[in-house]
């Protein structure tokens, strides 16, 4: 905002209420005004008693100045106020341009998005396994913050940026607000000397030409009446136009107070991320890696106590198994009775069915033979019979 500042520092000319008929009168350095707390806004000056007796000596000299009668005066009248509000109310809007915290804004959210992506990685299988996650998960971790990190401090350094340029941009609003409370005057007082100028030309030259018009009855004196009075009403809106003029700086004080407060608030929001949260932000990333020591201590003590206590059961369970059979093998004879009896009913059963087949044998030989005799028979009696 440097350039606006140069801008507002070149119209400091009307830190003092002049009145002049020159439409654009040139620059006059003057001291730049110290920033001051805000104030009330103060009354219109259009009441006499809000002037110096310096001041008022000025409207009354003014006033007594103005030719009603002079066309280029009526026309310039007040014209360096006017010019002098005009430029200060650019100067003021170039001021009122929004802030880009753009590039905060995403810094911001990428740092949230940061901060809530520790989710842990898929966890590996096994009693290795779990250190090996643990160990994976904590250099995940300070990875992630140490990434953290690095944007909160970009922020800090953007933050104290715009700090500082918001304080600067209050001290320029300081001096943008003493400008216009002179602006307000210099212009209630080219007001005032007007209407002090119209109500004598009123109450006493145009009844006095008036007059003289009616005593002659010349159409020149008449035109003159004529003329006068379009230069009267030619004037008024002259002042007219200041009015709207210094309406127009009336409402400047507070939206100048408006911008400044904005900014302020804003500096001192800055303020506190710089001092408060960005701290905090830092210890609880301390905090966060002092509870993923404990708790990666703690899960691997678990794990040796519960893999001990597995190890302990399973030992147990093959020792009791490994000594039941080896009692029952050493409470064996050389060959079971079992064995015994089923070779003996194997040998048994061998003879029965050998015996039985050499009975069926003896049998089928015994049949052969009576079946072998008569076939033989068979066969004499049918040679015999071929014989005769």
């Amino acid at each position: 905002m440097s350039e606006e500042l140069k801008e507002v520092e070149l119209t400091l000319e009307g830190a003092v209420p002049t009145l002049t008929f020159e439409p654009f009168p040139e620059s006059a350095p003057v001291a730049a005004v110290e920033p001051k707390k805000p104030v009330e806004p103060e009354k219109p000056i259009l009441d006499e008693s809000n002037l110096s007796a310096e001041e008022l000596r000025m409207v009354e000299n003014f006033a007594s100045q103005i030719d009603i009668n002079n066309s280029n005066m009526i026309l310039q009248y007040g014209a360096g106020a006017q010019k002098k509000m005009a430029d200060f109310s650019e100067s003021a809007l170039n001021n009122v341009k929004t802030k880009d915290m753009g590039e905060l804004g995403e810094m911001l959210s990428n740092v949230v998005m940061e901060l809530k992506n520790f989710d842990a990685e898929e966890e590996s299988k096994g009693f290795l396994g779990f250190f090996k996650k643990s160990s994976n998960k904590l250099e995940g971790m300070k990875v992630k913050y140490a990434k953290a990190e690095t944007n909160v401090n970009n922020i800090c350094q953007t933050l104290e940026g715009h700090q500082i340029q918001l304080l600067k941009d209050v001290a320029m609003l300081d001096k943008m607000y003493e400008l216009n409370k002179t602006y307000f005057k210099e212009i209630s007082m080219y007001i005032l000397a007007g209407k002090k100028k119209l109500a004598n030309v009123k109450a006493k030259e145009l009844p006095e030409l008036m007059a003289h018009a009616q005593r002659t009855g010349l159409p020149e004196d008449a035109q003159a009446v004529n003329d006068y009075n379009a230069m009267i009403n030619r004037f008024e809106k002259k002042i007219h136009d200041l009015e709207l003029t210094r309406m127009i700086s009336i409402q400047m004080a507070p939206q100048i107070r408006l911008i400044q407060n904005n900014d302020t608030l804003m500096a001192e929001k800055i303020q506190s991320t710089i001092v408060n949260t960005i701290p905090l932000w830092k210890s609880q990333m301390v905090l966060a890696l002092g509870v993923a020591h404990s708790q990666q201590a703690a899960n691997a003590q678990r794990e040796v106590t519960n893999m001990t206590n597995e190890l302990l059961r399973r030992n147990a369970e093959t020792l009791k198994m490994a000594t039941i059979e080896t009692a029952k093998e050493s409470e064996r004879g050389i060959v079971d009775i079992e064995t015994l009896k089923k070779t003996n009913e194997n040998l048994i059963s061998t003879l029965d069915e050998v015996m039985r087949i050499q009975t069926e044998g003896r049998q089928k030989r015994a049949d052969a033979e009576v079946e072998l005799n008569r076939i033989e028979n068979e066969l004499k009696n049918k040679l015999m019979t071929l014989s005769k």
